[in-house]
C-alpha cells in the first residue's frame, strides 16, 4: 500500500503526488535524486511533512544524509529513513548541502536566514516544478488547478479503436483559453508521443481518437495509456470524459466514464467470468515507480483471507493485462471480486471477452472511510424512499437485464435491498426483495423472470428499475448503495454500475441531494451526451428519480451543439416523475439539424426543475450497443 494521500471526501483531491509524479517531472527526479546522493555533508529538511509520500514515488534510501530536520513540534522524534527527526531550529553547523523537500524553496529560505552558513548549497523540489506555462495558478504551486489531469486508456490495435470526447467546460468557467496537454504511454510505460491541442472556445468539443494518433505520429498498434493535463483549467480540476471502444468487424462496441483522477486502496466491482467468458482487468500504473510483484491482489468478495496476488511487476506508467480466471479458475459469475490496488492506479478498466465479442466497463471505487449509518434507516417520511440506485431496464422482448449487487464500502458486512420496476410511464411493474445479503453474497437476478406476466402499460417495453434499502430484512446502511447492471441479447453485452444518491428532495441529508457543483440539494440537471463515432449513433436512457413526491413531469431542454460549442437546435423532453425516456439522437433532432451539428457533435441536457440521472451509450447498424452512466459539468 503505497502510503500517500490522493483524495479525502470532506476536502477533495491532492495534489502533491500528482506534482511528484507527473511524467515530466519522472525524469528531472531521477537526476536529481543522483545529484543528492554524490552529496557529502548533506541534510534533509522536510517543513511540510512530504518525506514519507515522496519517498514512496521516489525513494531516497541511498542519499546519505547527516540528520532529517523537521519544522512542525508535533513532528519532531519520528523515526524517517533511519534518523530521528530533529527540529530545524538545531541545523548542524557542519551541514554543507541542505535539500528542502518543498516546491517552495524561496519561502523556506527566507525562514532559515539566520541559520544558513554562507557555504550552505540548498537544493529544493524548486527544480521539479512544470513550466511556469503550464500553471493556471502561478502563485500557488500546489493549487489543484494546476493539476487538473487524467489518464485514459487508449488502445489502437488490430483493428480496435479508442476515442475519447468531453467539451471544453473550462474556458465556460474561466472566460479564458484553455489547453491539453497530452502524453501517450506504451505497456511498458514508454513514451510513444508528446502533443498539445487547444481546447478551442468555450464549449468546443475535445475529441482525441488513437486511429488519428496512430496516423499522425507514425506509430505501430499500442496498448497504453494517455495522461491528459489540462492548461488553463477553471471550476474543476476534475477531468471529465466519455470513452468510445470500438472496432472495425463489429465485435466491440463499448462506452464507459473517466478514470477518475485519484488512485485508491480499494476497487470493486469486478465480474468473475462465466464459463464461457475471459474477463481481463487492466491495470496501468499511475505513478513513475513500478508496481512490485504482489502488491496487488485480488479476493472473492468478502472473502478477503482468499486473495492471490498479480505475480508481476508494472514498470512505470506501463500497463498490464491480467486474466481473472489465472487467479481465480474456480471462480464464476455470479461471484465478484474486490481489488486491493494499494493507491498505484486509477479506476481500471475491464474487459470481458465472449463468443468473439468484447465489451469493456470499468470497476469502482470502494470507500474505506464510511461506516453504516443508523439515521439512514429514520430517513423516512421525509425523504420517502430515501437513496435510490437507478438502472435502465432495456426493451425486455429484445433483452435481458441483470442486476448483481455490489458492496462498495470496506465495511459493510450485509446489504439489505430490493429492486423496484418501473414502466417507462412511472409505473410500478414489480418488486423483488433480495434479503439482508452478506458481503460475500453471489445473488444476481435476471428482471425479465419478473416481467412474463407484466403487460405493457406504457406502451414502450422498457423503464428503468431502482435498487433501494430493504429495512424490513436489516438495518446496514451508508448511503453507498453499488450494483452492477447486465445487458444482454443475441448479438451483444453490455454492462454499467453505479451507487445510490437522494434525487429530487427539498430536505437535505449531509450531501444529499448531491449536486455535481455547489452545495445539496442538486436539483437540476446538466448532463453531457457525446454523439460517437461515424457508423455508430448515441442514445440515452433518461431517469427521472425521485425519493419523494416531486414535479409531475420534467421540463428537460436537449440542446445539440457543434465542434465549436455553438447550439444548432434544441428539442424538449417531458418525462413523468418516477419514469424514463429511451432516446436516439435520430428520434429527437431532424437529420438536417444533426447534418448541421457536424463531426465531433454533442448534446447538453439541461433541466432546471429535477434531478435527472441518465446513461449514454452507443448502438450501430446491428443493434450491437454500449451503455455506461452519464457525467456532468
Amino acid at each position: 500500500m503505497l502510503r500517500i494521500e490522493t483524495f479525502d471526501h470532506l476536502k477533495g483531491g491532492h495534489s502533491f503526488f500528482k506534482a511528484i509524479g507527473h511524467p515530466l517531472v519522472a525524469m528531472g527526479a531521477h537526476a536529481l535524486i543522483q545529484r543528492l546522493t554524490a552529496c557529502e555533508h548533506i541534510a534533509l529538511y522536510d517543513p511540510q511533512g512530504w518525506l514519507e509520500p515522496f519517498c514512496e514515488i521516489h525513494p531516497l534510501k541511498d542519499v546519505p544524509f547527516s540528520h532529517i530536520y523537521v519544522q512542525r513540534f508535533e513532528d519532531m522524534g519520528l523515526e524517517r529513513l533511519g534518523y530521528t527527526t530533529k527540529p530545524i531550529s538545531q541545523l548542524d553547523p557542519a551541514t554543507k548541502v541542505l535539500f528542502i523537500l518543498s516546491f517552495e524553496e524561496d519561502l523556506f529560505v527566507s525562514h532559515l536566514q539566520t541559520l544558513l552558513g554562507k557555504n550552505v548549497e540548498v537544493i529544493s523540489l524548486k527544480e521539479l516544478r512544470l513550466p511556469q506555462e503550464m500553471l493556471t495558478n502561478q502563485r500557488a504551486y500546489l493549487d489543484p488547478l494546476n493539476f487538473a489531469t487524467n489518464f485514459a486508456f487508449l488502445r489502437e490495435e488490430k483493428g480496435l479503436h479508442t476515442r475519447l470526447m468531453t467539451a471544453n467546460y473550462w474556458s465556460s468557467y474561466s472566460g479564458k483559453p484553455a489547453h491539453a496537454w497530452c502524453h501517450l504511454l506504451d505497456e511498458r510505460g514508454q513514451h510513444l508521443a508528446t502533443w498539445e491541442e487547444s481546447l478551442g472556445a468555450a464549449g468546443s468539443s475535445f475529441v482525441i481518437d488513437s486511429a488519428v494518433v496512430r496516423e499522425r505520429f507514425g506509430l505501430d498498434d499500442f496498448c497504453g495509456q494517455l495522461f491528459i493535463h489540462i492548461v488553463g483549467a477553471a471550476g474543476h480540476d476534475i477531468v471529465k470524459y466519455g470513452l468510445d471502444i470500438y472496432s472495425d468487424d463489429g465485435t466491440v462496441l463499448s462506452c464507459t466514464h473517466d478514470a477518475n483522477a485519484w488512485p485508491a486502496d480499494y476497487y470493486a466491482g469486478l465480474p468473475a467470468p462465466t464459463q464461457e467468458e475471459d474477463v481481463i482487468l487492466w491495470i496501468q500504473n499511475s505513478h513513475p515507480c513500478p508496481i512490485p510483484a504482489g502488491a496487488v491482489t485480488l479476493s472473492p468478495m468478502g472473502r478477503e483471507e482468499e486473495a492471490r496476488g498479480v505475480d508481476k511487476e508494472v514498470p512505470p506508467f506501463g500497463t498490464l493485462a491480467v486474466h481473472v480466471k489465472d487467479l481465480f479458475p474456480e471462480l464464476h459469475w455470479p461471484a465478484q471480486l474486490e481489488i486491493m490496488a494499494g493507491k498505484y492506479f486509477v479506476r481500471p478498466r475491464y474487459e470481458v471477452v465472449r463468443k468473439g465479442l468484447r465489451r469493456i466497463a470499468h470497476a469502482n471505487v470502494e470507500r474505506t472511510n464510511l461506516a453504516p449509518d443508523p439515521k439512514i434507516k429514520t430517513l423516512a417520511p421525509l425523504f420517502g424512499k430515501g437513496f435510490i440506485l437507478p438502472a435502465p431496464l432495456l426493451p425486455w422482448d429484445t433483452w435481458e437485464s441483470h442486476v448483481l449487487p455490489t458492496p462498495m464500502a470496506r465495511s459493510q458486512k450485509h446489504l439489505p435491498v430490493a429492486l423496484l420496476i418501473y414502466g417507462a410511464d412511472g409505473h410500478e411493474m414489480g418488486e423483488y426483495r433480495f434479503g439482508n445479503l452478506p458481503r460475500h453474497h453471489r445473488s444476481a437476478l435476471m428482471v425479465n423472470d419478473l416481467l412474463k406476466e407484466v403487460p405493457d402499460e406504457a406502451g414502450k417495453g422498457y423503464g428503468h428499475m431502482e435498487l433501494v434499502y430493504d429495512f424490513e430484512a436489516g438495518d446496514e446502511a451508508d448511503g453507498w448503495l453499488h450494483a452492477l447492471f447486465r445487458y444482454e441479447n443475441a448479438h451483444h453485452q453490455t454492462e454499467t454500475s453505479f451507487g445510490s444518491h437522494i434525487y429530487n428532495t427539498a430536505m437535505t441529508y449531509k450531501t444529499q441531494p448531491h449536486s455535481y457543483r455547489g452545495a445539496p440539494p442538486g436539483l437540476t440537471t446538466r448532463l453531457f451526451l457525446p454523439t460517437g463515432p461515424q457508423g455508430t449513433q448515441a442514445f440515452c436512457h433518461l431517469i427521472y428519480p425521485a425519493s419523494a413526491t416531486w414535479h409531475g413531469l420534467s421540463q428537460t431542454s436537449l440542446m445539440l451543439h457543434n465542434a465549436q460549442g455553438e447550439c444548432v437546435a434544441t428539442e424538449e423532453l417531458r418525462i413523468p416523475c418516477g419514469g424514463s425516456r429511451l432516446w436516439r439522437v435520430s428520434d429527437i433532432f431532424s437529420q438536417k439539424d444533426i447534418e448541421k451539428a457536424g463531426e465531433r457533435s454533442y448534446i447538453i441536457i439541461r433541466d432546471t426543475t429535477c434531478r435527472l440521472f441518465g446513461y449514454h451509450g452507443l448502438q450501430d447498424a446491428q443493434g450491437r450497443l454500449g451503455m455506461d452512466h452519464m457525467f456532468g459539468f
